[in-house]
């Protein structure tokens, strides 16, 4: 699992997933909060499998 996401969308995930998540417990009660998970272990990880398949990477380039 070679890393394909950048800094910057790695901390935009996880705070974006947290929020998600947080709908488990305010607002709407919904176990569709759950779904934030995904974007955390994302950002966590700084790999993302579709971003694999479509061959994109956030990633900055390191010059030679």
């Amino acid at each position: 699992m070679e890393r394909n996401i950048g800094d910057i969308e790695r901390v935009v995930r996880v705070l974006a997933g947290l929020g998600i998540l947080s709908l488990v417990f305010v607002g709407p009660q919904s176990l569709w909060g759950l779904v934030g998970v995904v974007p955390i272990f994302t950002g966590l990880s700084g790999w993302c499998p579709p971003y694999q398949l479509l061959g994109i990477s956030t990633c900055k380039r390191k010059d030679a």
